[in-house]
C-alpha cells in the first residue's frame, strides 16, 4: 500500500509583498519521496493543493492514502482528496512527516524572508482534557508491564474483539531488547468493559500519559488533539507506580500499552493497545 504524509500550513515566511506564505509538505514513510511547494495565503484552498497533489500523481504512483497529523490541515486535504479520490486518514503517527518538519523549520530561520517568530513546527495546541463519560467508568484500573519480547505472542491469535498493534510499534521494529519492560495500563472493566473498548476504538487513541497535579492524574491523547481524563489519584503508593511508569516509557522508546478487560482473571481480553508518544 502507497502512503503519503501531507502537511499545509502556515510557516514562518513571507513573500515580496509582506504575506504569510503557506507551504505543502509530503513524503512518504521512508522518506525516500519528498515534495514541498509554498504559496500565498489567499491561494491557500483545496483547489491550489488538489493541482500540486495531481501534478505529483503525474510522476509518481498514485497513493492509496494521505495521513494528515494536524487538525487545521484536514479539512482542505479531505477536499482535495476527495476530488483525486485520495483516502484521507486522520492520525498523529506520521513520524517521517514530523522528522521531516523539524528539519525544514531549522532551515527557515536561515532564509531571507523568515519573519523572526517563534516556531514549532510540530506543536498542536492543547484544549484542556475532559472527563471520560461517567457510563463508561471500569470497576479498576492499575499500572502494570509486559517483557517486550511477550507483547506479540500474548496477544495475537486471541479472540480479542479489539487489537491494535501497528507494525510500526512492534518491539522488534523499535529495535526494543525482548527483556525490556514496556509499561500499560489496564482497566477492569466490568460490565463496561465492551462499551468503553469501542469508545477507546472510536477516540483513537494515541498516547496514555501521568500527569502531576493536584489531583495527579492519567491524561489519554487521542485523535488528533483530544484528551480525556481517565483516571485521578492523590495516594502517595499509586503516585509512585505512575512515576515508574513514566521513566519505563522513557526507556522503552515511548512504547506503552492500553489494555481493557472485564475482571483481573487473565482468561478473557476486550481491547488491547500499543502506544507510542513519539509519533
Amino acid at each position: 500500500m502507497q502512503i503519503w504524509q501531507a502537511d499545509f500550513y502556515r510557516r514562518p515566511l513571507r513573500d515580496e509583498a509582506g504575506k504569510a506564505l503557506w507551504e505543502l509538505l509530503i513524503c512518504d514513510g521512508a522518506s525516500n519521496f519528498t515534495f514541498s511547494a509554498v504559496c500565498s495565503q489567499s491561494a491557500a484552498n483545496s483547489t491550489w493543493l488538489a493541482q500540486q497533489l495531481h501534478e505529483q500523481i503525474q510522476l509518481k504512483k498514485k497513493p492509496d492514502r494521505l495521513q494528515v497529523f494536524r487538525p487545521q490541515s484536514l479539512s482542505l486535504i479531505e477536499a482535495a482528496g476527495k476530488v483525486l479520490g485520495i483516502k484521507v486518514e486522520a492520525t498523529r503517527r506520521t513520524p517521517a512527516l514530523k522528522l521531516l518538519l523539524q528539519e525544514r523549520a531549522k532551515a527557515y530561520s536561515t532564509m531571507p524572508n523568515y519573519t523572526g517568530e517563534t516556531y514549532s513546527a510540530i506543536a498542536l495546541e492543547s484544549p484542556p482534557p475532559l472527563p471520560l463519560p461517567e457510563n463508561l467508568w471500569g470497576d479498576s484500573w492499575r499500572f502494570a508491564s509486559l517483557p517486550a519480547g511477550d507483547i506479540v505472542e500474548a496477544f495475537t491469535g486471541r479472540p480479542l474483539p479489539i487489537l491494535e498493534m501497528p507494525t510500526s510499534l512492534l518491539p522488534l521494529n523499535l529495535g526494543l531488547a525482548s527483556t525490556v519492560p514496556v509499561p500499560g495500563v489496564i482497566i477492569d472493566g466490568g460490565r463496561q468493559s465492551m462499551r468503553l473498548a469501542r469508545w477507546l476504538q472510536d477516540a483513537n487513541p494515541f498516547s496514555l500519559n501521568y500527569l502531576a497535579g493536584a489531583p495527579d492524574g492519567l491524561i489519554l491523547e487521542a485523535g488528533l488533539a483530544d484528551r480525556f481524563v481517565v483516571a485521578t489519584f492523590a495516594d502517595e503508593e499509586v503516585k509512585q507506580a505512575a512515576t515508574i511508569y513514566e521513566q519505563r516509557k522513557q526507556l522503552s522508546k515511548g512504547l506503552h500499552f492500553l489494555l481493557v478487560q472485564p475482571d483481573d482473571s487473565g482468561m478473557t481480553y476486550t481491547g488491547f493497545w500499543l502506544l507510542n508518544f513519539n509519533g
